[in-house]
Order: structure tokens, then C-alpha cells, then sequence
């Protein structure tokens, strides 16, 4: 069997889950950013249908603002925050048995290393080979590095904006009824393959991508640093119960 899934989805609405059924998916995985886990959740089981599973998720900020490194994890026990070192997150989720999965490799300033992977290849899961958000080096660049750390490929959708849900997914060779069947195929590194949309209408989304990513780096960044007072996903929020007070870096 066939299971087709889009395993980052930073937006859900009605919308995204009608294009994402239209485009033939079984599953999303729904993160968004700044978001704790328990609103995160609610918001994916009230999206799921037996049509359509939503998995919900947390794309982990480590480091500061200037060296971002993102981590995609997946069922996670608790809470983990934002603005923690690499190391921290990554011995978290390691705890928890996460799936631990890598966007966008070596991209700009968010983006895991070529060195990062290598000293956590134990632990992550897959390595994302295609973002629609990527020029064709980008691309290039990420199956290079999954080949040579023989880490197992996924792609996904990327979307911040409902019409990207659907240009890339990952379709992989199990019988996946539930979450925890996605996650254990995740693990398991069973066969699959990775599925998107390289005509117009992908480079067209890939400009509407990275028109809202500008948006996310100006007006969205000073909002966010300077007017909306403390992150939800900050480590120093009351939700953390200071778990994660000395850790904090930023």
C-alpha cells in the first residue's frame, strides 16, 4: 500500500484541508510556528476526518535569531520550546523517542549543517531532499547530503499559504492507519518515495513562498521581537515551568 502524506504544513483551514484531499494526500503534519504543543494538537483533531489525518508537530527554532536551526519533530511527550541550543532539543527529543525529521538542510541561517547532521545522524530520521521554497541548487544540495549520510528522503508542501498544500509529498510503502503508524514507519526508514510538482504552477508557488517569507523576516520579525511580549514557545514562559530557564539563548 501507498500512503501519501505532506509532512510539514505550517497552515490549516478548511481550505488547506480541502486541497490537501484533492491532491489525493492521507495526511498532513500541521506546524506551526511559535505554537505549544497542546493548542497545536486541539487544532489538528478537530481538522481530522476519515478522509484526511492531521498529525500535529512542532518545528523546534534552536539557537538565536541570528543562527536559527530548525527541527521538525514528531510525537512528542511534551512540550519542547524555541531559542534552546541544538544539543538541548536534540537530547529532548531523544528522550521522548520523537521522529525527528530535517528541513531544509544548510539554508541560509535556519537550517541544520552539514556538521550538525553528521553529529546527530543517530538520531534524525529523514532528511527533506525538495522544498518548493528552494532554487534547484538548494534542492540539489539536500539529496547530496541525505545520499552521503545515507539518511532516508522526505519532501513536503512547506506551505505557510494554503495554495502550496499539495505540490510535494512523501509517499510511503506501508499500511499507515493511525499517527503512531506514521511514526513508526518514519522510524522503521520504510521504502518511499518523494512525489512534487516541477512545472508552473510549482514556481509559481515557490514565489508566493518566498513573497511571504519576506514578510516573515520584516514586518512579522519586528511584531514579533518588539510588540507581542513573550513568545508562547519561549523557554522562559510560565508554560515551561522553568524547565528550560537556563537553557534559554535568546
Amino acid at each position: 500500500m501507498t500512503y501519501r502524506v505532506d509532512p510539514h504544513v505550517k497552515v490549516l483551514t478548511d481550505r488547506v484541508v480541502e486541497r490537501a484531499k484533492r491532491a489525493g494526500l492521507d495526511a498532513i503534519v500541521y506546524a506551526p510556528h511559535f505554537t505549544r504543543l497542546p493548542e497545536t494538537r486541539e487544532r489538528a483533531a478537530a481538522y481530522s476526518d476519515d478522509d484526511l489525518l492531521v498529525i500535529p508537530a512542532r518545528e523546534v527554532f534552536t539557537g538565536t535569531w541570528r543562527n536559527r536551526k530548525h527541527v521538525l519533530a514528531l510525537g512528542l511527550e511534551e512540550p519542547v520550546p524555541d531559542f534552546i541550543p541544538l544539543e538541548t532539543a536534540m537530547a529532548e527529543f531523544e528522550r521522548q523517542g520523537a521522529t525527528v525529521l530535517v528541513p531544509h538542510p544548510e539554508f541560509a541561517n535556519v537550517s541544520l549543517s552539514e556538521a550538525d547532521l553528521r553529529r546527530y545522524a543517530d538520531v534524525i530520521d529523514a532528511i527533506e531532499i525538495f522544498n518548493p521554497r528552494h532554487f534547484p541548487w538548494d534542492n540539489r544540495r539536500a539529496r547530496d547530503l541525505a545520499d552521503s549520510l545515507s539518511l532516508p528522503p522526505f519532501t513536503s508542501s512547506y506551505a505557510h499559504l494554503p495554495r502550496s498544500v499539495g505540490v510535494a509529498h512523501t509517499a510511503l510503502e506501508a499500511a499507515i492507519e493511525t499517527e503512531a503508524d506514521l511514526l513508526e514507519a518514519f522510524d522503521d526508514g520504510v521504502a518511499r518515495r518523494v512525489i512534487y510538482d516541477d512545472g508552473p504552477y510549482r514556481w509559481s508557488t515557490t514565489a508566493s513562498e518566498l513573497g511571504n517569507l519576506v514578510y516573515e523576516n520584516t514586518w512579522e520579525k519586528v511584531d514579533r521581537l518588539f510588540l507581542s511580549g513573550t513568545e508562547p514557545t519561549h523557554p522562559q514562559h510560565i508554560a515551561y515551568d522553568g524547565r528550560f530557564d537556563d537553557a534559554a539563548v535568546y
